[in-house]
């Protein structure tokens, strides 16, 4: 029955003529996946960067929270059957270490990622005021000030992105669970983790999303915790659905 439904799927013509669909190209296979990867991480840490550095103090962590949730759901949305939407390279380590991508493509995809932290908050400086972007630190995280501070703010950065990874790996890589509504799960994820977490760490979960404000506003107090944090929660969320919740194909033990 596999068998018929692949057959159908490449005999399928394509829309305006009565050509078999090709399969996909050089571009379409390695560069087209690379070149969203970079456009869709610059706007989403373009957006997020600005949010936070034009947040009105009454609104605290809502309008951050908001922002970068719905504008991780749009991106996803937009740009899943390009490139499968990662913009973050715990979600990359892991859907790879899940079977969901090719090694080849996994350093592609981190170096596009972190390029377009680069590029989003790059473009959040040039559009913010000079005195809101230095009160902001350029939208980099800087609620750690002092050692006492690391503990509670590496565990938050582990738990959360091991959260949203699930989400992702749950969502999109595993069969028996897989959900058109990924994008939702993922931007409502992103949300609540802000809402409960971003006193504790800043709530980054992307080492994309640290990596540009910090390069643009020379920030880099405890800058490593925003790597380490959440690579360790992508590993940690891959661990999970390999050894427990995946399905038989992607599941280690108990097939």
């Amino acid at each position: 029955m596999e068998e018929k439904v692949e057959l159908s799927e490449l005999e399928r013509p394509l829309r305006g003529n009565k050509k078999p669909a090709r399969p996909p190209n050089m571009f379409e296979r390695i560069i087209q996946p690379c070149l969203a990867e970079i456009v869709g991480t610059t706007f989403f840490v373009f957006i997020g960067c600005v949010s936070v550095i034009e947040n009105v103090p009454a609104a605290g962590r809502v309008q951050p929270a908001l922002v970068h949730g719905l504008a991780v759901a749009v991106m996803v949305a937009c740009m899943a059957e390009i490139s499968g939407s990662h913009f973050n390279p715990p979600f990359t380590i892991a859907i790879y270490l899940c079977g969901g991508m090719q090694l080849t493509m996994v350093i592609p995809y981190l170096v596009s990622q972190l390029i377009g932290g680069v590029l989003g908050a790059g473009m959040s400086k040039l559009m913010t005021s000079s005195e809101n972007y230095l009160n902001a630190s350029g939208a980099a995280f800087d609620i750690l000030k002092s050692d006492d501070q690391l503990k509670g703010a590496l565990c938050g950065e582990i738990f959360m992105t091991c959260l949203v990874t699930m989400v992702v790996l749950l969502g999109a890589v595993n069969e028996k669970s897989k959900s058109p509504m990924v994008p939702f799960m993922v931007g409502c994820t992103v949300i609540i983790n802000i809402l409960a977490g971003g006193d504790v760490s800043g709530t980054c979960l992307n080492p994309a999303r640290a990596l540009g404000p910090a390069v643009m506003a020379g920030y880099w107090s405890y800058h490593w915790v925003y790597w380490i944090g959440p690579l360790s929660g992508g590993i940690l969320a891959a661990g999970l659905v390999r050894v427990f919740l995946g399905d038989e194909k992607i599941r280690l033990i108990m097939k």
